[in-house]
């Protein structure tokens, strides 16, 4: 086997062989971490049969490789236009969970990178529901939180974000299995990979999705209704992101008003000789209890993430639901043309025209055409006719093959979304009461304290 171990680098490597998935197999070999990648026959063309075999399978890179976003740290430098930047980048560690004694691989990336790598498996996977990226600058923010993308708490939860981002691509039956994803995290030169996929002119245009929403004409109903539905949890998990900040600006300032309570309790122990020590010791239960609404707000974020997440994951059904638009939209498309060229060709050999068209207007004002024309342009027409029914059967193929795979892969992710909803409003309540819970023992303790004055 021909070695990459010297010169340039393993995506470099990859870039120019038949079979790249059966070569990282043998690096993986290697580096003593046996990940049993399923090489892709070097004469087999790329299709998503390829990767629903691979999802019935159950194939997941998530079993045999330990993933995280370890650290963040603000780095200072030049941008595209030579002008000076301060900007984040995040710590991806690797480890095979497979192996004698691995060691683990680490490397840095920007955020923009990330938006890189989703936007490649957004156009290689339009099937599928992609994951969604943390935010990138602070929404639904109450006003004691920054919403300052440099602000250390933001860099943190997005860290976590990112690190959830990979888990799940990491996870998923398809997803996980895809070359440019392994080197995304192993790789530093993995953008000349990505970049050499062509998957930039592969992406439909905005406005090309926007056409063909609007002028699809049998559009599949399960789309339309899914399409709907992401549009209704996109507004509702709104609405709760902007309550729950609402709530958390009034609790705050209800804990921080105890301080009070607080200050005035030791004030008056000042003056009192058999109630000073009582109205002390409830003072203090009331400035801890002040005090504790800023370690609950932030485990609040953690649950107001969670449920962004599936904010910005409405957005990714609705891009799969706009793509089957699109398919189906080109198949009208085709299979309309195809009439028309049928319709050309019975009026030319019966020598009518059956509506008004430019042609039967030049015939009247010119005269019929010549047996030869004729004859010319039926052999051309037969050829576009062929050439159309491929066309059609193609597209069809195509579409049918897409709601299929895509069908599939949202079932999945309804399952994934039912669990990870019910797990984070439940663990909230669970939060709610325990918080709760905390100020009936507050008061119980300043009960204590008033009762032994």
């Amino acid at each position: 086997m021909q070695s990459w171990c010297s010169g340039s680098s393993l995506a470099e490597f990859l870039q120019f062989q038949p079979n790249p998935q059966s070569l990282l197999y043998d690096y993986l070999q290697i580096k003593g971490a046996a990940l049993h990648v399923q090489p892709i026959p070097a004469n087999a063309a790329y299709s998503a049969s390829t990767d629903v075999q691979c999802m019935a399978e159950g194939s997941c890179l998530l079993r045999k490789m330990e993933i995280s976003v370890a650290e963040a740290e603000k780095r200072t430098g030049k941008n595209a236009v030579n002008m000076q930047e301060t900007y984040t980048v995040y710590l991806i560690e690797t480890s095979v969970t497979e192996g004698h004694n691995p060691v683990p691989d680490s490397l840095w990336r920007r955020y923009s990178e990330f938006e890189l790598l989703r936007n490649y498996l957004l156009v290689t996977y339009p099937f599928i529901v992609i994951p969604p990226l943390p935010e990138k600058r602070a929404e639904f923010v109450w006003h004691k939180l920054s919403a300052d993308n440099m602000d250390p708490d933001f860099v943190e939860r997005r860290r976590i974000g990112l690190e959830n981002f990979l888990l799940r691509v990491a996870s998923h039956p398809v997803l996980s299995s895809d070359k440019i994803f392994f080197l995304f995290l192993t790789e530093n030169g993995w953008k000349e990979a990505v970049f050499e996929t062509g998957f930039l002119a592969k992406s439909d245009s905005r406005l090309k999705a926007l056409n063909a929403t609007f002028r699809v004409k049998n559009p599949d109903k399960r789309f339309s209704e899914l399409k709907h539905y992401s549009d209704e949890l996109q507004s509702v998990t709104s609405q709760l992101l902007r309550v729950r900040a609402r709530v958390a600006d009034r609790l705050y300032g209800v804990y921080k008003v105890h301080g009070n309570y607080g200050r005035v309790f030791s004030e008056w122990s000042a003056i009192e000789k058999e109630m000073g020590d009582g109205l002390q010791s409830a003072g203090h239960h009331m400035d801890a209890y002040a005090a504790s609404v800023d370690d609950i707000l932030e485990e609040e974020e953690h649950y107001a993430d969670q449920l962004k997440e599936y904010l910005f994951y409405a957005e990714a059904v609705k891009a799969v639901c706009r793509k089957h638009e699109l398919l189906q939209y080109e198949l009208e498309t085709a299979s309309q043309d195809l009439a028309s060229k049928k319709q050309q060709q019975e009026e030319l050999a019966a020598g009518t025209v059956r509506t008004f068209s430019f042609k039967g207007m030049t015939s009247k004002l010119f005269g019929q055409e010549t047996p030869e024309q004729r004859e010319a342009k039926l052999k051309v027409l037969e050829e576009q006719i062929k050439e159309g029914e491929v066309t059609v059967t193609e597209k069809t193929l195509e579409c049918e093959e897409f709601v299929k795979n895509a069908w599939k892969d949202i079932e999945r992710f309804k399952e994934q979304k039912d669990h990870d909803l019910r797990e984070a409003l439940m663990s909230y309540a669970v939060m709610q009461i325990s918080m709760c819970k905390k100020g009936i023992q507050v008061w119980t303790n300043a009960k204590e304290c008033f009762s032994k004055m």
